[in-house]
């Protein structure tokens, strides 16, 4: 897999935070026009299509990292004990490396459709619609997100949403009468509790305030306040059970007023009947090449839910093994890509659906 670690390489020397993809577009761009692919540039997006028979099998992948632009010179690649280091190396460089072998090694009639999204990171709010657009007729969809740490598939991922509380109380001096005040700190405290009970763990729910702002000086009582939420729903169900209790919250301390904003970025990945054909088959597959999978869910979300949404059966998880996504030791384990590239052209040419 000499080239395929050298085109990772190309891939992760190329940073593309997101709004910055540009660059990384253009060259995956020129490895599917030498497989032969028709392509469409749709915004910072890429849509490709190779002919073939019957409806289209979707492929997904993503363009950008959470890295910022500079990152590489504090953390450059470099190959280690097996192992590939480097920003996005592992989420999702590799995934990509291991589409394009894939496609290159399939050699099926079938026609496939690949969508590359530039904003997948913070939750593809421009490429949703092109994604649902591209989803129409195609049988399944596989997605090169990496797999679990085990190494195992995703058939299910979290539904997510973000939201914003904000409180406005009335300032006073903290050293005279507090009465005349109303702290919107401590009517956020009183709102985080409650929002933080929302949490079901049993049920695949969590509700979580992960970032506060208020006040203004210590000696002041504080006039504003803000929350940021992360809400997160295993089931479409709860997810209008906790928007529902998002919006019915109400102050506790009198001269405080609540505003939320915010929406669902994804809807949650369901497993369908769909959903366990394509894992059947990708078991069978694996087993093959000595890998024993097993289906796994995932609580953050992928472009796969957008998909799934819109009716279609969602694999996730058919990237490179490795660890570290988001952080200092992102890495790649080297010898997956050439198991998880045969095992994805398997499933090119039999996807079970």
């Amino acid at each position: 897999m000499v080239d395929a670690v050298q085109l990772l390489r190309e891939l992760v020397e190329i940073e593309s935070p997101t709004g910055d993809t540009g660059a990384m577009r253009d060259r995956v761009e020129a490895e599917l026009r030498g497989l032969g692919a028709r392509l469409e540039r749709q915004g910072e997006h890429l849509r490709a299509e190779l002919e073939g028979e019957g409806a289209p099998l979707l492929l997904l992948g993503h363009l950008d990292t959470v890295w910022a632009r500079g990152t590489l010179a504090r953390l450059p690649w470099r190959v280690e004990d097996g192992r590939a280091y480097g920003p996005g190396a592992f989420d999702m460089k590799a995934g990509l490396v291991v589409l394009l072998e894939a496609i290159r090694r399939a050699g099926t009639p079938r026609a496939l459709r690949i969508f590359m999204t530039a904003d997948e990171e913070v939750g593809s709010p421009t490429a949703r619609p092109l994604l649902e657009h591209a989803a129409a007729g195609a049988a399944a969809a596989l997605v090169v997100e990496p797999p679990d740490a085990a190494g195992n598939l995703k058939t299910a991922r979290k539904g997510l949403g973000r939201f914003r509380l904000r409180v406005t109380g009335r300032a006073a001096h903290a050293g005279g009468n507090l009465a005349d005040g109303a702290s919107a700190i401590e009517e956020l405290a009183h709102q985080i509790v409650r929002l933080h009970a929302l949490t079901d763990l049993a049920r695949g729910t969590s509700v979580h305030v992960g970032v506060v702002r208020g006040g203004t000086r210590e000696n002041v009582v504080a006039a504003e306040a803000e929350g940021l939420i992360d809400a997160r729903v295993a089931r479409f169900a709860d997810r209008e059970t906790i928007e529902e209790a998002l919006h019915s919250l109400t102050p506790v301390l009198r001269g405080t007023q609540l505003e939320l904003t915010g929406r669902w970025t994804r809807p949650p990945l369901e497993r369908s009947p769909g959903s366990s054909r394509l894992f059947a088959a990708a078991r069978e597959h694996g087993r093959a090449l000595g890998l024993e999978l097993r289906e796994a869910a995932a609580g953050g979300g992928s472009d796969g839910n957008l998909v799934g949404a819109v009716g279609v059966p969602v694999l996730d998880g058919l990237g490179a093994e490795g660890g570290g996504a988001h952080a200092d030791d992102e890495h790649v384990i080297i010898a997956s890509l050439d198991t998880r590239a045969e095992l994805l052209a398997r499933m090119l040419r039999e996807p079970g659906v």
